[in-house]
């Protein structure tokens, strides 16, 4: 892996445990970061529903750095359920409104951290009894999840760096509550044609501003870290 940007003078590999680094926080500060994967004409997910079909195999190693740097991986249920989450070396929280979630899969009854479920008030009463039996549930919302709130539940609870696994509808309200701290970005030399969810999947228009962190290549794939601008 080669670093492209900023500039080095060292001609060797890209030290990945320095470019991917958390930045320091003080006590009950939290940093959120994403982490996306595209193939080169956009899209998100190939004909499977799974982002594994457009990722690289530079792309897998980030991802497993980056899990390995959280203090908790938070993905959305639909996100869950397509690319078969188990248990993992760190806590999963699971987001989701409508709770259709199953309580004896082995995210929930084999995970060596108990798993958090992260919901609203809403969400059904009885699948909320279920999961209460086999996962922390957090209520953070009325009608749609708080995100401000349930990021303050995770930090409540120790896990102040988190590391959001998408899907594109709940990167889009964090996006929305500006809550996204920072995007790890990769691009993908491929192109997968068909139909597929952009990065952010949201009713109305967001804007958001980005500064550009680093740009590591490897075969072809572009991997970006953008942090926010905070106005």
């Amino acid at each position: 892996m080669q670093q492209l940007y900023p500039p080095v003078d060292d001609t060797g590999p890209a030290d990945l445990e320095a470019a991917y680094a958390y930045p320091p926080l003080a006590d009950g500060a939290t940093w959120l970061r994403a982490n996306m994967v595209t193939s080169l004409d956009g899209a998100v997910q190939g004909p499977d529903g799974r982002s594994a079909t457009v990722s690289s195999p530079p792309d897998r190693v980030v991802l497993s750095l980056l899990r390995r740097l959280a203090d908790v991986v938070v993905a959305g249920a639909g996100t869950v359920r397509a690319e078969h989450y188990g248990p993992a070396g760190r806590p999963i929280a699971v987001a989701s409104r409508s709770l259709d979630l199953d309580p004896a899969a082995p995210l929930f009854t084999e995970a060596t951290h108990r798993t958090i479920v992260l919901t609203c008030a809403s969400a059904p009463a009885d699948r909320m009894t279920a999961l209460r039996a086999v996962a922390d549930v957090v209520v953070a919302g009325e009608t749609s999840l708080d995100v401000p709130a349930a990021v303050r539940a995770l930090a409540q609870r120790g896990l102040t760096r988190i590391l959001c696994e998408g899907g594109p509808h709940l990167l889009a309200a964090i996006v929305a509550a500006h809550a996204l701290d920072e995007l790890c970005y990769t691009l993908t030399p491929g192109m997968v044609g068909g139909r597929s969810h952009r990065l952010l999947e949201a009713p109305t228009t967001l804007r958001s501003d980005w500064s550009l962190g680093h740009v590591i290549e490897d075969g072809g794939t572009l991997l970006m870290r953008w942090v926010a601008r905070r106005v």
